[in-house]
């Protein structure tokens, strides 16, 4: 390569030539004895399923080791390693460090557990390799059913459509794009925002952090949403919303987008959504729900109510990845209207020329509705779980959620030690070590946080509630139990007490 006057410089690290017997009289990549891949085959998913049986007996997560992480910064590979080596170099180095959100006593973060119908059925995606950017082929009629479902689901009219995603912070931001093509018009695709346009957009305090970071992306600035103050339960203030409207609307500035959340990501409120579709359609401004932490709730009859409005919203984004238990990643749009998507990313291109009939043929392409042409097939896994477990017992396993959520806070309520920091309004419970000897400043929530890990038989997370740390249980892995509620307050319970025995 060249450096800046224009003499060639040595790479830093150049890539070792491969030797005339490293060669092969063949270039398939596939095996040369099927039976042998096989059985390997079969050994690799035998150890996963065991892996899956045993989760309740292995560690929630376990710090790798120096020599574990020595073994992982290997040379680049030149010569072909024979697989059942590498498969155990995982089992070995991988498998045992994973992040733990598959474990039951896992609460830390909202991440779905998956399901080993849904790991089959990645295998199967992986095997078909198909890609899901357009063309005539049954893997696009799987995502367009999963359309289908979720208009029936959420109550969307005939004219919505969406896609998948890698996950709701991908999806904001495609509804964010969206909104902005609403009101600017398609030529903001080619002449960008104008600085006479001053457009602003509004969420609560709790918005997700992916939302102000998708108005950087867009070139609109995070200065330019409005945080707006929330209530005691969490929620959006409505009133205050009202009032920041009309102000910037006398000020020049021109609203363009509301962002109601269906499920706060620290501690699960849920935005009067219907107030919210009142006020948007009052002032006609694009109304987005960021459903990722509960949109999918409203498969349950217990907790449907929470969600009233959401059909009103003119895009919601979710993801099947949390509360619908499918593998990572499994983010989801959905639009009211598929003409938006459209004038907001269909892009005519030479190598994209359609055909009536033949593998160029078909009316949905993918691409034409979003910012991806390459695309995995995220719709089979989504698909096979939705069908294999059937919506009323994923509805039931997110209901139990919300009752071990409450059932914690109970424990909390009856604990002198412990102390409730946040009104549990959903599936997330903020709670602290309160003893009369504990700090004030909550500074021992963070050490007992950190203790639970080690120890890797639960693993809450922390945040901050009211600018001190708080412990953050998260339930959303249909595999915990109210054992390992029992087993959190009483971990919580004993690294307090030991911290402050010790301080």
């Amino acid at each position: 390569m060249l450096d800046r006057e224009g003499e060639t410089v040595a790479r830093s690290r150049p890539v070792p030539a491969l030797s005339p017997e490293a060669t092969t009289p063949s270039a398939t990549l596939d095996p040369q004895d099927w039976g042998a891949v096989r059985r390997q085959g079969h050994r690799m998913l035998d150890d996963m399923f065991d892996h899956l049986e045993g989760l309740a007996q292995q560690p929630v997560w376990q710090c790798a080791p120096d020599h574990i992480r020595a073994a992982m910064r290997a040379p680049l590979p030149i010569e072909p390693v024979d697989l059942a080596e590498v498969h155990a170099g995982f089992r070995e180095t991988i498998l045992p460090y994973g992040s733990g959100n598959i474990h039951p006593g896992f609460m830390g973060w909202v991440q779905g557990g998956g399901t080993p119908v849904g790991m089959l059925a990645e295998m199967l995606a992986g095997g078909l390799n198909a890609n899901l950017g357009g063309r005539d082929h049954m893997p696009i009629a799987v995502e367009q059913q999963i359309v289908a479902w979720m208009r029936e689901i959420f109550g969307f009219p005939s004219t919505a459509d969406g896609l998948f995603l890698t996950g709701t912070s991908q999806a904001n931001f495609v509804a964010l794009l969206i909104a902005r093509t609403r009101v600017c018009g398609s030529g903001v695709r080619t002449g960008g925002v104008r600085a006479g346009d001053k457009l602003v957009a509004y969420a609560s305090e709790g918005v997700h952090g992916c939302v102000p970071r998708a108005m950087e992306m867009a070139g609109i600035g995070s200065d330019n949403l409005r945080r707006v103050l929330t209530n005691e339960r969490g929620q959006i203030d409505l009133a205050a919303l009202r009032r920041q409207i009309v102000r910037d609307e006398a000020d020049g500035f021109r609203p363009f987008l509301i962002v109601g959340t269906a499920g706060t990501v620290n501690v699960g409120a849920v935005d009067d959504l219907a107030g919210l579709a009142r006020i948007a359609a009052e002032h006609r401004i694009h109304f987005h729900i960021d459903g990722a932490l509960g949109a999918l709730g409203i498969l349950s009859d217990e907790l449907a109510p929470l969600f009233d409005g959401i059909e009103l919203c003119d895009s919601l984004a979710f993801d099947f990845h949390k509360w619908g238990q499918v593998p990572y990643d499994a983010g989801f749009l959905l639009v009211r209207d598929g003409a938006w998507q459209r004038e907001t990313f269909a892009s005519p291109a030479a190598y994209l020329t359609r055909a009536k009939t033949g593998l160029a043929a078909g009316e949905w392409w993918p691409c034409d509705t979003g910012p991806d042409l390459s695309r995995g097939f995220r719709a089979l896994k989504t698909w096979f779980t939705l069908k294999t477990y059937g919506v009323r017992a994923l509805g039931h396993a997110m209901a139990a959620s919300c009752r071990l959520a409450r059932s914690l806070a109970e424990r909390i309520a009856h604990e002198p030690d412990l102390v409730l920091l946040a009104p549990v309004e959903l599936n997330i419970v903020c709670f602290g070590y309160a003893s009369r000897d504990a700090l004030d400043d909550g500074a021992i929530n963070a050490r007992i946080v950190e203790r639970l890990h080690a120890i890797g038989e639960v693993a809450p997370s922390l945040t901050t509630i009211g600018g001190k740390p708080a412990i953050r249980a998260a339930f959303v892995n249909h595999r915990t139990t109210e054992a390992d509620v029992d087993r959190l307050v009483e971990s919580v319970l004993a690294a307090g007490g030991d911290l402050l025995s010790r301080a």
